[in-house]
């Protein structure tokens, strides 16, 4: 039996199919799960419902406005009355903040990466709280530049390390109501979010080389990882920030 058979489960930030988050999606289908997508805007909302059959559940979530995000899950409430979890792809950084020297990134650059890509899973996750079920997950992607230097990285690499510290916090506030959260470290892959890092072509090349088999993790293998953090089977797993990225952080 699929062990996510029954479960609803929304997943946001799905822009192509070579999106982390499609991996995810097609993981929790795999296993039984129906997907609730969210969508950032209109423009965002066209190439989700070309990767769909047209029979999901769609809705508009700007994790940038609390308003947008209380609304989203008011309207997923009305829907489908609870879920067994959220799936949290979202990041943002401006490019000039990707490169160069860190000490030239901007207030307003800073404020705007922590906003997108940490602080909205804290947002999220207060919106989404009222409705998920017992023994529900919530898993946030990060990336290895969260704990090391990696070139031309720099500002989401912290936004990355706040998100992972928001992951414990958030952990330990909310496992006692039956509610866990994690962190999936995923490998190099080549997603829309990778090709505005500079030199992008070179970090999945190196991602590669360090891999055991010298072969890059797919969106498939973290989506796996992805739909075992969300179900049951990974109830003693809290707080956690799993590395899938074949072992590239071992070197």
């Amino acid at each position: 039996m699929s062990f996510l058979a029954g479960k609803k489960i929304v997943v946001m930030g799905v822009a192509n199919k070579r999106s982390i988050a499609w991996g995810c999606a097609q993981a929790l289908r795999n296993q039984g799960a129906e997907v609730i997508y969210t969508y950032q805007s209109e423009r965002m909302k066209k190439p989700l419902e070309r990767l769909l059959t047209g029979e999901e559940f769609l809705v508009e979530c700007d994790v940038a406005s609390d308003e947008s995000i209380e609304r989203a899950f008011e309207e997923i409430k009305e829907y489908a009355g609870e879920i067994h979890g959220v799936v949290h792809a979202v990041a943002y950084a401006n490019k000039e903040d990707l490169q160069g020297e860190v000490t030239e990134i901007s207030r307003e650059g800073y404020a705007l990466a922590q906003d997108i890509s940490a602080y909205s899973l804290i947002a999220v996750t207060r919106f989404a709280q009222p409705i998920l079920a017992d023994n529900s997950g919530i898993v946030t992607l990060t990336y290895l530049g969260a704990e090391r230097a990696v070139p031309n990285y720099n500002m989401m690499g912290i936004a990355k390390a706040a998100l992972e510290s928001a992951v414990r916090y958030l952990a330990a506030d909310l496992s006692p109501k039956k509610i866990r959260v994690n962190g999936i470290s995923a490998g190099a892959i080549k997603t829309l979010a990778v090709t505005g890092v500079k030199d992008y072509q070179k970090l999945i090349q190196l991602s590669e080389d360090r891999t055991p088999d010298h072969i890059g993790v797919t969106i498939e293998e973290v989506g796996n990882a992805c739909a075992f953090l969300i179900s049951p089977l990974s109830s003693g797993i809290i707080g956690e920030v799993i590395f899938v990225d074949k072992g590239v952080h071992l070197s």
